[in-house]
């Protein structure tokens, strides 16, 4: 029996196409879980697969979506059975395998995470993957020290998937928030998911010659990287750490030591592709307690499989805003 999915394709002279097409569940790839999906989503990595690929597709033809939410169909793994609500993030699904932009996914059983108490599908698919990472990122902070209290929390790339999500959990955990945007039309929007403080992104998005600038934040929530990054890194509290979630601004990094060696700043690398299973329990936990559900759904951006071509080009130039919830059945 056939069912929807949006299948890329690749012409003889390296040319991508996307449309949603018909395929059949021996299509799918080896694994030991059929799950009927409910919702994916659209991140960065899904606009490279959709579009030029990035290095990320193996093989053509392909399905994207790195994150999904649905219901066990079918199970040789005892660890699930038919009806269970799972939802998966990483472990390169839609990217060297097929994803979730489709209303079925075969995957191994271990990649899976039960769907926590009080979120439904959709509601985890606003969060997917940038929540997750936004969530693994607060908790990184916490694990080194951050408390409320203790000063200003700078999120970069706020307006984001990553970003939204972080300025949300940050600002219902009780600090005071700081987001960075290049968008002057993002500050209502920043301002009502709980940022105190819009900071315009051409005031830090330049290294300066000082390796230290004034202690201005206790923690940081980076999704840019590059130069402001090595930027932020100057503007630590003493003993205050930065965790690094992307690359938007560049993969390199024009730094010194200095803030290491002389205020103890830390550098913290978050992972949420291959994050071991209880670590990613933990994570979902806290986003079903601590995420407020009604700031989730003001960043929602509905969107169907038919859309995705679209958003897959849009995203790549940062002109999604929050999180998009594709249903993959309407």
């Amino acid at each position: 029996m056939s069912f929807n999915a949006l299948l890329v394709t690749r012409d003889d002279d390296g040319k991508t196409h996307a449309e949603v097409a018909q395929i059949t569940e021996d299509q799918l790839p080896p694994g030991d879980v059929t799950v009927a999906v409910d919702y994916s989503t659209m991140n960065y990595k899904d606009g490279l697969c959709i579009g030029p690929g990035g290095g990320l597709v193996r093989n053509y033809p392909h399905v994207p979506g790195i994150d999904f939410a649905g219901t066990v169909e079918a199970s040789d793994n005892p660890r699930y059975k038919p009806g269970d609500k799972v939802v998966l993030t990483g472990w390169r699904v839609g990217e060297a395998q097929w994803g979730g932009h489709a209303q079925k996914a075969r995957v191994h059983a271990e990649w899976l995470v039960p769907l926590p108490e009080g979120l439904s599908t959709r509601q985890a698919m606003a969060v997917g993957t940038a929540g997750f990472t936004a969530m693994l990122a607060v908790m990184a902070l916490e694990d080194h020290g951050l408390v409320p209290g203790k000063g200003p929390v700078l999120v970069t790339g706020a307006a984001g998937g990553v970003g939204s999500v972080a300025v949300a959990l940050l600002a219902a955990l009780g600090h005071e928030v700081a987001a960075v945007t290049g968008r002057p039309e993002a500050e209502a929007y920043l301002r009502d998911l709980g940022a105190t403080q819009i900071v315009a992104r051409g005031e830090i998005a330049e290294t300066v010659k000082r390796p230290l600038e004034s202690e201005t934040w206790a923690g940081c929530v980076d999704a840019v990287g590059g130069a402001m990054l090595a930027r932020v890194l100057g503007q630590m509290k003493y003993g205050a750490s930065v965790a690094a979630v992307g690359l938007a601004g560049g993969a390199g990094l024009p730094a010194t030591v200095i803030p290491f060696l002389l205020r103890g700043v830390n550098l913290l690398g978050i992972d949420s592709v291959m994050q071991p299973y209880d670590n990613r329990v933990r994570a979902w936990s806290r986003i079903a307690r601590d995420l407020p559900m009604d700031k989730l759904e003001a960043m929602i951006q509905p969107a169907t499989l038919a859309d995705l071509p679209r958003l897959g080009a849009d995203i790549l130039q940062g002109q999604v805003q929050g999180r998009v919830v594709v249903d993959v059945n309407a």
